[in-house]
């Protein structure tokens, strides 16, 4: 692609090398300011400082600075947070006003002093953040919540890198695509607009941005599966699969549909934690920045590194979410009966271990206990009325809007049971997906476990506590939710170690994860710390990934069969 004269180029700020970023640097400073001259001559300051900037709306200036913003305070290399920061200085003593950050940190649910700071990292996570960021040429803020867990965010990124950047069946543009095809079944307008703009950065053709409709007919297809993969992935067939293999000129070789598969699952999957652990909109995408002046008259440049955003969005969050200072006294009164809440949950898991010891049910036993179970998830839903947060209308990626989760347990149908004991991820699925697209059978595979595996033997405050009891069960349940029944479970454990809240929380995250709120993230587990909100969340992730791809690959395992 012929570079035009003027044009901002960033790829050289994801260079390990610091002499190329410096050089990458340089040239993004003299594009940015020639651009910024031709839009106003230059002025004193202080007539800037008194309210009179140009708002940069020209010639896709405001983008480049909003993009200035992130770099600012999101990349992991120094030299870049800080150059960008000059930059923006720069053009600001020119008259022009700079954006500024909307909202606190990468989550609307999580204290932005409670998450990693970028420049407070230790070795393992800033290793991480420079291979997400050299890979990606951001750091997004779904990685600066799951760094809680490095070690399942090193596999996630690992997994995630191959699906979207190594050789594989598909075109990278397909498989950017997919990805907002199925982050649209949910409305998760937040990673719809990242794909949208990889999307465009590979090459792909901004008409197919207009609709579904305008993408090939092949991609169409797919728009089925998708729909059911995320809302009832039980009614997948043989049948579904031979028509995307066999539609003449329009076909699916086996191989490119596993890597659609997989797609569609990782992002519809990815949709779940965004809205469970309430990602906020990435700086510099639509509701991450702001050039309206803050309510206060001495903001300067200097307040984007020290995390000073102006007081207003403290009374206008998107999320309706009440000062610290607010809650302290509620906080106070129910902190008794939230340590009384782990003790309770420790309690449980120590009797049923007791009662496990002494007695076993029997088979017949355990599968009423799962009938029980799984018809009880279907009218398991939350009463409130609180808005979630606002996302842009993303349906035109989409067909059949009106399809979804919550008619199927309204009108109570029937889950048929999916039993693993007859088509199991170890057992059937890890080797088809390895057959047919070679590694990602393994990647998936080991995140799948590190997320099950996962432990710290820590609950809120208590150490060396077992958890595997209590991660089972959430696993567990979800997989009940989607019909799927272990023979050697006791099902009759989830009731006795997830309360009512706990389970509205896991259904709606996994079901219908656009209506989770921060009240619901707020009251289960009230006494947990957020990286341990964050550990559920990677385990809804991981359990409902598998469960939609253990429908699919049943179905594409019986159509070669």
């Amino acid at each position: 692609m012929e570079e035009r004269e003027g044009e901002v180029r960033w790829d050289g700020l994801c260079s390990r090398d610091a002499a190329t970023r410096a050089a990458a640097l340089d040239n993004i400073r003299q594009a940015v300011l020639r651009r910024s001259e031709t839009i106003v001559p230059p002025v004193p300051l202080t007539r800037a400082a008194e309210g009179l900037l140009v708002p940069a709306a020209r010639d896709g200036l405001s983008e480049v600075l909003a993009r200035l913003l992130m770099l600012a305070k999101r990349c992991p290399f120094p030299d870049v947070r800080e150059k960008s920061e000059a930059i923006l200085g720069g053009v600001q003593e020119l008259g022009i006003r700079i954006p500024r950050p909307l909202g606190h940190g990468p989550s609307r649910f999580i204290p932005e002093k409670e998450t990693i700071q970028v420049g407070n990292e230790d070795a393992m996570m800033h290793t991480l953040f420079a291979d997400s960021f050299a890979t990606l040429g951001r750091l997004d803020n779904v990685t600066l919540v799951m760094v809680f867990h490095p070690q399942y965010l090193e596999s996630f990124l690992k997994t995630q890198h191959y699906l979207l950047q190594m050789d594989g069946p598909l075109p990278l543009h397909y498989r950017h695509y997919i990805g907002i095809m199925a982050a649209a079944r949910h409305r998760c307008s937040y990673l719809v607009n990242l794909h949208v703009n990889d999307f465009l950065h590979v090459g792909g053709d901004p008409k197919w941005l207009n609709g579904l409709e305008n993408a090939p007919q092949k991609l169409q297809n797919l728009g089925e599966l998708n729909k059911m993969l995320a809302h009832r992935p039980w009614l997948i067939t043989k049948e579904h699969i031979e028509q995307l293999l066999k539609t003449e000129e329009n076909s699916w070789s086996l191989a490119e549909l596993i890597h659609a598969v997989v797609l569609l699952t990782h992002y519809h999957s990815l949709a779940s934690f965004t809205f469970g652990c309430g990602i906020s909109p990435e700086i510099d995408c639509e509701g991450g920045h702001t050039f309206r002046p803050p309510s206060v008259s001495n903001y300067c440049i200097c307040d984007i590194t020290n995390g000073y955003h102006g007081v207003d969005e403290i009374h206008a969050s998107p999320t309706g979410s009440i000062p610290v200072s607010m809650c302290l006294n509620k906080q106070s009164l129910s902190s008794t009966e939230s340590v009384c809440e782990v003790e309770a949950l420790m309690e449980k898991m120590k009797q049923l271990q007791e009662c496990r010891d002494e007695e076993e049910a029997s088979q017949e036993e355990m599968a009423t206990r799962f009938e029980r179970e799984k018809r009880e998830s279907m009218f398991v839903c939350s009463s409130e009325d609180e808005e979630s947060a606002p996302t842009r209308d993303v349906s035109r990626h989409f067909e059949d809007t009106s399809y979804g989760y919550k008619d199927f347990s309204r009108h109570g149908m029937h889950v048929p049971t999916f039993r693993v004991q007859d088509y199991s991820w170890e057992d059937h699925g890890y080797s088809l997906v390895n057959r047919l697209y070679p590694d990602v059978g393994q990647l998936l595979d080991e995140k799948f476990h590190i997320a099950y595996n996962l432990t710290y033997n820590t609950m809120a405050m208590h150490k060396d506590v077992d958890t595997s009891m209590l991660r089972r069960a959430i696993w567990n349940y979800i997989h009940c939710m989607f019909g799927i029944r272990y023979d050697d479970y006791d099902y009759g454990e989830i009731n006795q170690l997830l309360d009512r809240s706990f389970k509205v929380y896991i259904k709606t995250v996994v079901c219908t994860p656009e209506k989770t709120t921060k009240r619901m993230y707020d009251s289960f587990w009230r006494q947990f710390e957020h990286s341990e909100k964050v550990h559920v969340n990677l385990l809804l992730v991981e359990a409902r990934m598998q469960a939609e791809l253990l429908y699919a690959l049943r179905a594409i395992t019986r159509y070669m069969t």
